[in-house]
């Protein structure tokens, strides 16, 4: 799996991994690393999708409708994303992602029988209902959600479903809708920083 990387500045507290979104790569969310982690606490690590589709770049699974990932490609990306978190030499890790990288990014650190990382943040994402796949039980780690919600891409409904099954699940959710498109609100980043080190989490 190709990665792009960047080290913690001194003796790492833990790894950051952030999953890229549909058609993208390694190399999409590599500033985000530094806008997250500004003091370079964490080890940064940005995986590329297993899957090369059409229209390009790289991707987590097949998207047949919006918010139902195709169950066999799913879990093709998901084997891939658990594997490398799971290969990393760090005790606490962090894991966020965009869009389908969201998704993957709560798969892999709330599912059933997953280990739970130090904490999770979702940007544009869902919680996916997909064969092969199920929401695990607590106790969960600090769980962040931010949604666009003008996002013509994923709707603001899916985030708002995913708030109220993680809420209902009894998971504590830092949970933000902004104004936006399919993007990333920088004042939600910002809010991120003081959030990840009060987690516990850098």
């Amino acid at each position: 799996m190709k990665v792009a990387e960047r080290p913690a500045s001194g003796r790492a507290e833990g790894a950051l991994v952030l999953f890229h979104g549909r058609g993208a790569d390694e190399y999409d969310l590599l500033p985000l690393l530094d806008a997250l982690d500004p003091e370079r606490r964490l080890d940064g690590f940005c995986p590329r999708a297993p899957l090369a589709l059409p229209p390009g770049g790289a991707h987590w699974y097949v998207v047949p409708r919006v918010g139902a990932p195709d169950p066999e490609t799913f879990a093709v990306g998901y084997g891939a994303a658990c594997r490398f978190v799971d290969g990393l030499p760090h005790a606490r890790v962090v894991l966020g992602g965009f869009s389908q990288g969201a998704v993957l990014a709560l798969a892999v650190g709330l599912g059933a029988g997953r280990p739970r990382p130090a904490a999770v943040v979702a940007f544009s994402g869902f919680v996916p209902e997909v064969d092969g796949w199920s929401l695990g039980e607590g106790p969960w780690p600090p769980i962040a959600i931010g949604h666009g919600t003008l996002d013509p891409v994923i709707p603001i409904e899916l985030a708002r479903a995913a708030h109220a099954r993680l809420l209902a699940a009894g998971a504590t959710v830092l949970y933000r809708e902004y104004p936006l498109g399919h993007g990333i609100d920088p004042g939600f980043v910002a809010e991120l920083v003081p959030w990840l080190r009060s987690a516990g989490a850098s």
